[in-house]
């Protein structure tokens, strides 16, 4: 991938400049971008200046003076805005029957002029805590009596879609006067006396702002609020969604609002740092490449057991079951919810998690034209412009939303610079009052650049720090970087949602994805600069290429694809067997080709690559094309191999759900057929009819329940258990390379036991869960590089069983209302359980070149996660528009990945990292601007500039430090963006 588009150093002498200290990196920018960088600071600080200005000048004018006559309703609102200090939240559509307005007072209190205003209008107002809310007149409030009785009035505010309690929820009575907020379990309390109003407004930012005419019932019970971002629901009822003190799981769920607030430049997985059992790492500090492990099992590729639905639909490769960030990297800019339920969830894909479940709801079409724009700046060029627009819904029934973003940057590292459009599109129709239609578009297309992990002696000596990039070149004078990603992925779905009845209802989506990219890499030696810390000479390596008499390249780029075309359909029927007992039902079907190749990028000055066809008789020992086995490739070309992969699944799924009073409980059970398929199109002639493998099925199946007990109003008690099995992974299903089938390839399976305790108080709340979790009959088809050899093998390991088990608990307190502190702890003990073997493994020419018989697994710590982590977290209201925010996070009992084919003696151990911590801040300022809500977030990661080891991957098990492969911790990071919403 050329990168020619981003600043890039250029040496006119032929030479590298010597690397600066990273800490002096600012005066490495360009000229050019470092002054757009200090004129884009400037300008935010003069706009942040006269904001806060024009805002305390407001403060000190709650009397109004005004003269108006035959003026519009929201001209004069304007005008009562610019002088009262108080914010107006008003809908145009609202405005548009209004009549004008005629008045004349001097220095007479707010409310007395407002009630003037709206005086004989069709809409009235509310001031719920420093903003005055226009809404639609309620003729069933005026119509009863102006004073309320004396009283305490309770209730509790919730989400409408997950019933998840809303903290800080405003509520006030309409009109100003007496307010308060609700506290860590959505409840509140306001004490009425006669004469202080009949209707109370409950507002959340985010939310549809709702009122409750006040009667003869103090308890208001439970209030549910709508997100203003998805009110149609069309995209919520194919997800899984856990309902928190009902369906019996361990759940978490972001809010809008908090992933907004605390998301900077950040992954998805960062977020979920917070939740108990979560890590989420980086990886190499490539966009997108970040990787999260929950309890213990990993969502990378090969090993993938952390699932990932959007709106239902399920995105993990199906080959693999990997997640990759980056073909979503777009996704949190249209996310309402973002859900983890570890353990066992209340998923019922058909092909399940064993790790957890993370739910993605996004924006449904909204019902409310508007829309927003932002700007956002950060460290190391880091640049995003997004844009959202909705039409609202039309008298018609029809309602679009467009949303789509550019970022940009250098990367945290040298040679990571990324370019990545984000696109989000939706359209529906309600087809009559009980049926929606919705088509939706979303994806990501993307490039950025990559790089390996090194020995930590390495990373000690580079001059660049931990910003060093091992595989950084130059060519012609410019940087590039041959390891880079690059892939675009579009989701497509069609959702219908049918009411049949008032207890019966189908909700179906038919979705496809089309993957198409991958990733860069060199054949070859090439040069350096100078030494290790220099950039590889690629100029150089185009001479020695020239100079080769037969014409064929010593050296080249190439590009590994992994292109893919994926159709399914998830369709779930319904309904309410009695007033206590809900029956759903439904199929998940998926059909998934994966075409796998490399092609040649750039000959470097050769004329071809010479790709011979090699034959023996070693299981894994061909090379080549054998239909052309004297390949001579050019740019463009297909080398190395070529082949298809085929994955056909279906199955049906059946919950039962029970609920009364304060028991609830579930049982579920799935059914599922798999069915593999491999194509290969170089180790077989294309007369051989072993060129296609025949398909290798296998039959799967899960069945779980839980149950939860409500204590009391504050507590709840709940258990879960299942047993679950699940097709292995494609790369362990065939020998590797050929498709002969693997005899040791048998269904993956998982026993697993929680239980969990909740107290929700009004000033505090905690989650207290035990799991304990036997996963057996693992396999692994991992890649590795060996130091000692310089080469590239590859290890099959069957059989291979783990324990998973601990402790998890989460906390929040709001000691005062400005206030909220939150915390975790999570304490783990993951190992083995077993021995396994044997194994077999595989040169990078394709060559078995060893077996290993034993593989002496058993009682060695699970790598590749912290087993012990904790945060604490505070938001804190300096302002009533101001919010301070720090989030500390410590790991520990963390050990490395590594290669179970080099565990071929007792008592080895891979290395053990250091402990570390890290602290994050964030800060948001919400104004209005031009009349237009808006609000500035700014996000320091890292905020200390802590060194710490965040993955690592002890080959051998030596438990040395000296030869394990690492990456660092990203250094401190910032970000700062402007949203206006209009």
């Amino acid at each position: 991938m050329d990168f020619s588009t981003f600043p890039v150093p250029v040496h006119n002498d032929g030479r590298v400049n010597k690397f600066k200290n990273a800490t002096k990196g600012f005066f490495r920018i360009s000229p050019d971008t470092k002054r757009k960088f200090i004129m884009r600071i400037k300008l935010i600080a003069v706009l942040l200046f006269a904001v806060c200005m024009h805002l305390s000048a407001k403060s000190f004018s709650q009397n109004i003076t005004l003269a108006e006559k035959n003026s519009s309703l929201q001209t004069v609102l304007n005008k009562i805005e610019q002088q009262s200090g108080y914010d107006i939240f008003m809908q145009t559509e609202l405005l548009a029957g209004s009549n004008k307005v005629s008045l004349n007072v001097k220095n007479e209190a707010l409310t007395k002029v407002l009630d003037r205003v709206f005086k004989g209008q069709p809409v009235t107002y509310a001031i719920v805590g420093h903003t005055i809310v226009v809404k639609e007149k309620n003729t069933q409030a005026s119509a009863n009596s102006a004073n309320a009785p004396a009283s305490l009035y309770t209730g509790k505010v919730i989400d409408a879609t997950t019933k998840e309690p809303l903290i800080g929820a405003s509520v006030g009575v309409k009109g100003g006067g007496k307010a308060t907020s609700t506290s860590l379990n959505g409840t509140f309390k306001l004490n009425l006396e006669n004469g202080d109003g009949t209707v109370l407004v409950i507002s959340y930012i985010g939310y549809i702002t709702k009122e409750i005419t006040l009667s003869g019932t103090n308890n208001l019970g439970e209030i549910e609020l709508k997100s203003s971002a998805s009110s149609m629901h069309e995209v919520v009822v194919t997800g899984d969604v856990a309902i928190d003190r009902k369906t019996p799981v361990a759940v978490t769920t972001l809010n809008q609002r908090f992933i907004e607030e605390k998301l900077g430049n950040q992954d998805i997985p960062q977020l979920l740092s917070v939740v108990p059992g979560v890590m989420a790492t980086q990886g190499d500090g490539g966009y997108g490449d970040s990787r999260i492990n929950i309890r213990g099992f990993n969502s990378g590729s090969k090993k993938g057991n952390v699932a990932l639905t959007i709106n239902g639909i399920p995105v993990n490769d199906m080959e693999n079951g990997s997640l990759y960030w980056s073909d979503f990297s777009g996704l949190t800019d249209v996310t309402t919810s973002l859900q983890l339920q570890r353990g066992l969830g209340a998923s019922k894909i058909i092909v399940p998690s064993f790790g957890g479940t993370i739910n993605i709801t996004t924006r449904g079409t909204e019902t409310e034209k508007g829309g927003y724009i932002s700007q956002g700046i950060g460290s190391d060029g880091y640049e995003k412009t997004a844009v959202l627009l909705s039409t609202g819904l039309d008298k018609n029934g029809w309602a679009a939303t467009f949303q789509g973003s550019r970022t940009q940057g250098r990367g945290n590292a040298d040679g990571l610079n990324f370019l990545g459009y984000n696109y989000f599109f939706n359209i529906s129709k309600q087809l009559t009052p009980n049926q929606t239609l919705s088509l939706s578009v979303m994806g990501a297309n993307q490039t950025h650049g990559q790089r390996p992990d090194e020995l930590i002696s390495d990373w000690q000596n580079a001059p660049q720090g931990i910003r060093w990039n091992y595989e950084l070149g130059v060519k012609d004078g410019k940087q590039i970087n041959p390891y880079n990603n690059n892939f675009s992925k579009p989701l497509f779905s069609l959702n219908h949602e049918w009411n049949i009845n008032g207890s019966s209802s189908l909700s179906t989506v038919f979705y496809a994805t089309y993957g198409t990219g991958g990733g860069g890499g060199i054949q070859g030696e090439a040069p350096r600069i100078s030494n290790l810390y220099s950039p590889y000479d690629y100029t150089a390596a185009e001479k020695a290429n020239f100079a080769n008499p037969d014409g064929s390249a010593s050296t080249y780029f190439y590009s590994s694809h992994n292109d893919h075309t994926w159709y399914g359909v998830r369709s779930t029927y319904r309904t309410e067997l009695s007033k206590s007992i809900n029956l759903s039902a439904g199929v998940d079907l998926r059909s998934y080709k994966g075409t796998h190749y490399k092609t040649v990028t750039d000959l470097l000055g050769a004329d071809y690559v010479y790709d011979p066809f090699t034959s023996a008789s070693n299981l894994g020992s061909r090379s080549g094309d054998i239909n052309n086995p004297e390949h001579r490739a050019i740019v463009g070309d297909k080398i190395g191999y070529y082949n298809k992969d085929n994955v056909i699944s279906g199955g049906a799924f059946a919950q039962a759900e029970y609920s009364k009073d304060d028991f609830s409980a579930f049982v579920t059970v799935t059914g599922t057929g798999t069915g593999n398929k491999r194509t290969d199109y170089y180790n077989y002639l294309n007369s051989d009819p072993n060129q296609t493998s025949k398909y290798v099925n296998f039959f799967n199946y899960q069945a779980k329940g839980g149950a939860n007990y409500n204590i009391n109003d504050a507590m709840n008690v709940f258990a879960n258990v299942g047993y679950m099995t699940k097709p292995p992974y494609f790369d362990n299903i065939f020998q590797k390379f050929t498709n002969n089938i693997n005899p040791s390839s048998v269904s993956e399976k998982l026993l697993s036991y929680e239980l969990g305790y909740g107290l929700k108080l009004a000033h505090f709340s905690a989650k207290l869960n035990a799991y304990r979790t036997q996963y057996n009959d693992e396999s692994f088809a991992t890649a590795y590089f060996d130091q000692a050899t310089n080469q590239l093998y590859t290890v099959n390991v069957a059989g291979v069983d783990e324990l998973h088990q601990g402790l998890e608990l989460e906390m929040k307190l709001k000691p005062i209302k400005e206030i909220t502190l939150n915390g975790m702890l999570s304490y783990g003990d993951w190992h083995y359980t077993n021995d396994a073997g044997p194994s077999t493994v595989y040169n990078s020419q394709q060559q078995a070149v060893k077996t290993v018989n034993k593989v002496y697994l058993k009682d060695i710590k699970v790598g590749d996660a912290a087993q012990t982590t904790a945060a604490l977290g505070a938001d804190i209201d300096v302002l009533p528009d101001l919010t301070i925010g720090g989030n500390y996070f410590y790991y520990g009992n963390y050990y490395s990945d590594f290669n179970f084919a080099n565990a071929g003696q007792p008592n080895m151990h891979p290395y053990k990292l250091p402990n570390y911590s890290i602290w994050n801040l964030n800060g948001v300022f919400r104004f209005k601007i031009a009349g237009l809500n808006a609000v500035l977030i700014g996000n320091v990661n890292n905020l200390l500039n802590t060194k710490y080891i965040a993955d690592s991957y002890d080959a051998n098990l030596t438990g040395n430090a000296a030869s394990t492969l690492v990456y660092y911790g990203l250094g401190r990071t910032f970000v700062t963006s402007l949203k206006i919403k209009f």
